[in-house]
């Protein structure tokens, strides 16, 4: 069975993983306070520039999901491309709307589609599209992914922990709770966050400095994925590639990493973290 692979843009999905992957990537947008609008597009040089004005902006851009016409239109196109099938895997209900949008289209769809809240983000997605193409390699249908992503999400093979350099675009987005102890004089001071199995953002440390960053993360790492154990990671920043390096290279003392990428925040995450998150998706194998 031909399957198709839908991620939303918050995947965080590198370029060349869409076609070694079959993946497509439908685009949120981000809107500035002046009206104009972007798609959350992977241009290298684009999302440079990008990172640059948010952090000049006066005031942060809103961002809004695809609508279900968007989803609609992808669906159609996979069937006209001699798919027989779709899997959608979208940003976490608790953050976006975009699995409903992608749900409400999939009852006009013609070939099945089976829509996935991941209950996570960035690039634990593109963890767990991986693993999608895996099923959908060995001949899985659609709905049988699903329930073999259902079960990895139970046996909590999938895992988000980062972060944030500035506390505050977490706090302004209103993606994360006002949780006393992290809000005020902590804004500027690195702050870690995981997704917990509901989906939802926690602040769980602070750390000042890079080094004592690195070590939080990964002790909470080890909470939910002991050291030791075989993973596969998904390397994620904003706008630090040299951070994201020097922290795999700290997992790499921990765990037993059989392979590794690395991913670059694109504008909606960006958006609701800020310019200097890094982290990791974790996949445990």
């Amino acid at each position: 069975m031909r399957i198709k692979i839908l991620v939303d843009s918050t995947a965080d999905i590198p370029p060349e993983w869409m076609g070694k992957l079959d993946v497509d990537v439908v685009p949120l947008k981000v809107i500035w306070s002046d009206g104009s609008s972007e798609d959350d597009g992977r241009d290298p040089n684009d999302l440079n520039q990008f990172y640059d004005r948010i952090l000049k902006a006066p005031e942060l851009p809103k961002t809004s999901q695809p609508t279900v016409f968007e989803f609609l239109q992808r669906y159609r196109n996979a069937e006209q491309s001699g798919y027989e099938g779709v899997v959608v895997l979208t940003l976490s209900s608790k953050m976006s709307g975009t699995s409903n949008s992608a749900l409400t289209a999939a009852k006009e769809a013609a070939i099945p589609v089976e829509v996935f809240d991941t209950k996570t983000g960035s690039a634990a997605i593109a963890l767990v599209a991986r693993r999608a193409r895996e099923l959908a390699d060995k001949g899985l249908t659609p709905k049988e992914i699903l329930e073999q992503l259902e079960k990895d999400r139970k046996n909590n093979r999938f895992h988000a922990i980062f972060y944030v350099s500035d506390f505050s675009f977490l706090v302004k987005g209103g993606r994360i709770s006002r949780i006393q102890g992290f809000i005020g004089t902590v804004l500027k001071v690195k702050v870690g966050v995981w997704i917990n199995d509901d989906g939802e953002m926690i602040p769980f440390g602070r750390a000042r400095g890079k080094s004592h960053a690195y070590d939080m993360v990964m002790e909470e790492a080890n909470k939910h994925v002991p050291y030791g154990s075989r993973v596969r990671l998904a390397m994620i920043h904003a706008n630090d590639d040299e951070e994201a390096k020097e922290l795999l290279e700290k997992m790499k003392e921990k765990y037993e990493v059989i392979e590794y990428s690395f991913h670059k925040a694109g504008k909606v995450i960006t958006t609701h973290v800020g310019p200097g998150m890094c982290g990791f998706g974790i996949e445990v194998v």
